[in-house]
């Protein structure tokens, strides 16, 4: 019992001088930025290459040593193929990447952690077995034959460097909440449909998330207790023909000592297209959260970051985490319901405001807007996700991910923004 005393204690000491490390990064070069991320070639498909890159699907800052960062990729470089994708690279591990901003300002890698499986063997990217967080996906190789699953294989989107080295990881398929040790081995999956391997779990309305449309954001709060997850848009509760409401979507809060949840409503300015992505801690109630559309930036695209605050929001979770439709008003999936309903029921979603556009701010180019690090005095570091270079050219084939305004291929960039 001393033991866990001492080590809450010191997640809150860390977690209190969260802001004075944030603070301090000020004091770093970061004048060089904006910054493209150090790459080789991961593969050559159909004459196309393809980079070793995507980090930037989720980002987050070194616990205690300021300047240091972590990004991470998603399930790897693919595109769309008949009822699922084909997997350019099928071997390929989500990976963690760990640099710093070095004295001249500039990115220098410190080490990748590549993800493994419990016995400390590399996962892929590949789509888990039904009933183990399949979203009925089909995985091809690059030539439309069919691959097999994985059931540790992640969709990694978002990740949480924790004061004890350890990560947390947040994914598509599941939706599942994964824990690796700081090598990248896991050690505990959670998820909404008792894949876990203790017995702790996400509400069972988050298993409706959409293919592909999982938990994007994940971030803990500067006390070091709780972690806080966006799913990336709305769900298909109580069904794809029934959820009607497509700008509602959910924030989920997770007690790390004790497994407790809470589920909060996001109110998004776009549709069911849009995607709610990344989100990083201001405090334990406010944080700051993406919400973009699929567009280059330099193409009228969407990329926005808002300030939230959960305190006066509603917990929306229910009697019930085991009840697959959540809660309900007057018998309807409140994904069924206008935000008028809602609203006369006394439920109150998160309150937002504008943080900064980035389009209008920076003229920002990228499409894949996914990673943010709320770095003190209103700074706020910006990574994009790269698609490792390549997009589908609308045949279920590779082409090179060209940004409009440039010409240039598409690769991870981190900047940095100052925000209201």
């Amino acid at each position: 019992m001393k033991r866990i005393f001492l080590s809450v204690l010191l997640l809150a000491a860390l977690g209190s001088c969260k802001d004075d490390d944030a603070a301090n990064n000020q004091d770093l070069n970061y004048s060089k930025l904006p910054q493209e991320f150090p790459f080789s070639k991961l593969a050559t498909v159909n004459g196309i290459d393809v980079i070793n890159g995507g980090f930037g699907s989720g980002a987050a800052a070194h616990p205690t040593r300021k300047g240091e960062f972590y990004v991470i990729t998603d399930r790897g470089p693919n595109t769309d193929y008949l009822n699922g994708k084909k997997f350019l690279a099928p071997d390929f591990t989500p990976t963690i990447m760990h640099f710093k901003i070095n004295a001249e300002g500039n990115i220098e890698v410190i080490k990748y952690i590549k993800l493994k499986n419990p016995s400390g063997q590399a996962i892929t990217g590949l789509p888990n077995p039904a009933g183990m967080g399949s979203t009925g996906e089909v995985a091809y190789d690059a030539s439309g034959n069919v691959l097999g699953t994985d059931k540790y294989g992640l969709d990694s989107e978002s990740l949480v460097a924790a004061a004890d080295g350890t990560f947390w990881v947040s994914d598509e398929y599941g939706p599942h909440i994964v824990h690796y040790s700081a090598e990248g081995v896991e050690m505990e999956r959670i998820s909404p449909i008792g894949v876990n391997t203790g017995t702790r779990k996400l509400p069972a309305v988050l298993a409706k998330r959409r293919a592909n449309r999982g938990m994007e954001g994940l971030c803990i709060t500067p006390d070091g207790k709780t972690l806080v997850g966006t799913m990336q848009s709305m769900m298909f509760v109580p069904s794809k023909a029934l959820a009607t409401n497509t700008t509602l979507t959910r924030i989920v809060t997770f007690d790390i000592a004790t497994g407790k949840t809470k589920q909060f409503l996001y109110r998004q300015d776009g549709g069911a297209s849009d995607s709610v992505c990344d989100i990083t801690a201001l405090s334990n109630t406010e944080f700051l959260v993406i919400e973009r559309d699929g567009n280059f930036g330099s193409q009228g695209g969407i990329k926005k970051v808002y300030r939230i605050n959960i305190s006066g929001a509603s917990d929306v979770n229910g009697t019930d985490i085991a009840a697959v439709d959540g809660m309900k008003i007057n018998n309807k999936a409140l994904e069924q319901c206008t935000w008028d309903e809602i609203t006369n029921s006394g439920i109150k979603p998160v309150s937002k405001t504008l943080a900064v556009d980035l389009v209008a701010k920076l003229g920002y180019e990228h499409d894949k807007f996914e990673g943010i690090v709320y770095l003190g005095n209103n700074k706020l570091a910006v990574f994009n996700d790269d698609d490792f270079g390549v997009v589908d050219d609308g045949g279920g084939n590779a082409k090179a991910k060209v940004l409009p305004k440039t010409g240039k291929v598409d690769k991870g960039t981190m900047y940095i923004v100052d925000i209201q």
